[in-house]
C-alpha cells in the first residue's frame, strides 16, 4: 500500500468516515505499468463527533428518583467506546450500579457543557478489563500516568452509545 487518506463525513450526525486507499499490484511493478485501484471503506464510528476531539465530558448520571447528577471527568476512547475511572465509593459509581443510562455531553474543565448530550448506556468494567482502560486514559493524559495520585482508582466505566 502506497498511502491512505481519511476524509470525514459531512452530516448532521456522525456515520463514521471513508477512506481512500491507494494500492499497485505486484504484477503491475514488474511490467513497469502504472495500476492504480482505489478501494473506498465506511468505518462506522458511534462516538457522537462533538465528544471525539473534547479534553472533558460531563457524564450525567441518574439517581433512583430519576434526577440527573453531572459529572466532568477525563475519558479514554477506543474505538466506539469511552472509558472513565473512578472510586468505587463515589457517587456515579453507585447510580451506574443502580442505572446504567446515563448521557454524555462535551464540556469544560469546571462541567459547564458546551454542546449536545448524548444518550449512552455505562458497564462497570471487571477488573481483568481495567489495563484496557487505564492505558486508553492513559494515553490521553500525562496526569493519570502519575500512580501516587490515582492510587485509589478501582473502578473504571464503559460506555457504548
Amino acid at each position: 500500500m502506497l498511502g491512505a487518506v481519511s476524509i470525514p463525513l459531512e452530516s448532521s450526525e456522525p456515520l463514521g468516515e471513508i477512506c481512500l486507499v491507494r494500492f499497485t499490484t505486484k504484477s503491475a511493478k514488474r511490467r513497469r505499468i502504472s495500476s492504480l485501484a482505489v478501494t473506498i471503506i465506511v468505518m462506522a464510528s458511534q462516538i457522537p463527533q462533538p465528544i471525539t476531539n473534547q479534553k472533558y465530558i460531563s457524564l450525567k448520571t441518574f439517581r433512583k428518583n430519576g434526577l440527573g447528577v453531572a459529572t466532568p471527568v477525563w475519558f479514554g476512547q477506543d474505538s466506539d467506546k469511552l472509558y472513565v475511572m473512578t472510586r468505587s465509593d463515589m457517587g456515579k459509581a453507585k447510580r451506574i450500579r443502580n442505572n446504567p443510562k446515563v448521557t454524555v455531553a462535551p464540556c469544560t474543565i469546571r462541567g459547564k457543557v458546551t454542546g449536545p448530550e448524548f444518550p449512552a448506556t455505562a458497564r462497570i468494567l471487571p477488573p481483568e478489563e481495567h489495563a484496557h482502560a487505564r492505558h486508553t486514559i492513559n494515553r490521553k493524559y500525562w496526569m493519570a500516568r502519575i500512580p501516587w495520585i490515582w492510587r485509589r482508582t478501582d473502578t473504571y466505566f464503559e460506555m457504548t452509545f
